[in-house]
């Protein structure tokens, strides 16, 4: 029988009605043996979500002010859940306990952590499944890494004697017995986590949305969704900004090779979107997905015989290191090197950049563009099909957009093209009509 792993996020879980959809989902599906919920989050657009309530507390206990009224307000969104699920339940010594920690310090992340801790104890009550608190077996080291290994084996060992359990997200235990969150897309991580000791067959993340988008919403109205993306296009689609899971949340699971599906909670019925480690299955746009970021400068360093010269580009990223700025593309020519920083460096660092690139590489001239975006066409498709990259430059000519500047990798699964940032949204959508509409 296959084992699913199903972790609901804070939209999921805003009221008594979301845990009612929840419920029904994972009683739908025998499979759905293992369950990590995040803390509630908004019920309605102007509502707070749970874990901004209790970093509320915390920044109000450590300036020794009093966290009665909005730990009340805490108290009220678990206890209108349990009174509207009709659950024969209290939380009213675990409130005591967290409310008394965080009174008396016990850190921010052991604040922002209950959150997670007290919806999983009403959804366990709820669906009748055991708890497992997260602090005992998910362990981070001395230097807050995550500890993958132990994790892994106390985990799988806790699974493998319990047939449905629930584990709140976002948190584990560090060697000391304190708590320590995840910095970021903290229950995505633990949902793949708990993926990855179970061996599941699948890791469902359960979302407000059915899947990931060809690209943002907010610039192409109503974008098609992604049917099946691989971890790579995952991976570059988010690194330019693509509101998709950050790679440190699916990790464990990419390592496991387990596919992810992310579901609607409120369409379960949707098929929703497939990252997978491989598949031989083309995207029928040829694409799979368009993403970009504004805010971007080009620092452009010219040099006769550059080529030739050992040690130059070495020389040049020295610089830049000893800056601590990160560069985000390297466009080379024989004798030009376009170095692509974000802008805030950029106007931070140019002067002292310019002087210390002239005493180190003496080049014929360095010049400084600034309001670039960068837009990322990615797909696996790319490799296999004639003709994509110079449908991407016709649509982008046929915008009557310049392009300052191209970039493709040797995998062939993406192509970044450089472009004023006034003419961002247009790129986007320029290079949307030519391939899915």
């Amino acid at each position: 029988m296959s084992t699913k792993v199903a972790k609901f996020g804070g939209s999921s879980l805003a009221d008594a009605a979301q845990f009612k959809k929840v419920s029904d989902i994972i009683k739908s599906d025998p499979s759905r043996k293992f369950i990590v919920p995040s803390a509630p989050g908004k019920r309605f657009s102007d509502d707070i979500k749970v874990t901004d309530l209790l970093y509320q507390t915390y920044e109000l206990a450590s300036k020794g002010k009093d966290i009665s009224d909005i730990f009340e307000e805490i108290k009220d969104r678990y206890n209108n859940i349990i009174k509207d699920l009709a659950l024969d339940m209290s939380l009213d010594i675990e409130f005591a306990k967290i409310k008394s920690g965080i009174i008396h310090k016990a850190g921010r992340d052991y604040t922002a952590s209950r959150g997670e801790y007290l919806s999983g104890l009403i959804l366990a009550n709820y669906l009748g499944f055991e708890f497992i608190d997260a602090a005992e077996v998910i362990f981070f080291n001395n230097n807050s890494s995550f500890d993958a290994e132990r994790t892994n084996l106390m985990l799988k060992r806790q699974l493998e004697r319990r047939e449905n359990v629930v584990i709140p997200g976002f948190y584990g235990v560090m060697p000391n017995g304190t708590i320590k969150t995840f910095s970021r897309g903290g229950s995505d991580i633990s949902g793949a986590i708990v993926a990855r000791a179970a061996e599941a067959t699948v890791y469902e993340n359960w979302t407000d949305t059915s899947g990931f988008l060809t690209t943002d919403p907010r610039i192409v109205k109503d974008p098609e969704p992604i049917d099946v993306i691989t971890y790579r296009e995952l991976r570059e689609l988010s690194y330019m900004g693509a509101q998709v899971l950050h790679e440190d949340s699916i990790f464990p699971v990419r390592v496991a090779k387990i596919p992810i599906n992310i579901k609607n909670t409120n369409l379960p019925e949707d098929v929703g979107t497939f990252i997978v480690s491989h598949t031989d299955v083309l995207n029928k746009n040829v694409i799979t997905g368009i993403a970009g970021k504004k805010g971007f400068v080009v620092i452009t360093i010219e040099k006769d015989m550059m080529n030739s010269e050992l040690g130059f580009v070495k020389r040049v990223l020295d610089v830049f290191e000893k800056y601590s700025i990160s560069f985000e593309h390297l466009p080379t020519g024989i004798d030009t090197l376009s170095i692509i920083i974000n802008e805030q460096d950029g106007e931070t660092y140019k002067d002292v950049l310019f002087k210390e690139l002239q005493a180190k590489v003496s080049p014929d001239s360095i010049e400084y563009q600034k309001s670039l975006s960068l837009v990322a066409v990615v797909g696996r498709g790319m490799i296999r099909t004639k003709g994509t990259a110079a449908r991407v430059f016709k649509a982008i000519a046929d915008a009557d957009v310049n392009i300052r500047m191209i970039d493709q990798g040797s995998s062939e699964l993406n192509i970044i093209i450089g472009v004023n940032d006034n003419d961002f949204e247009k790129t986007i959508n320029a290079i949307y009509n030519a391939f899915v509409n």
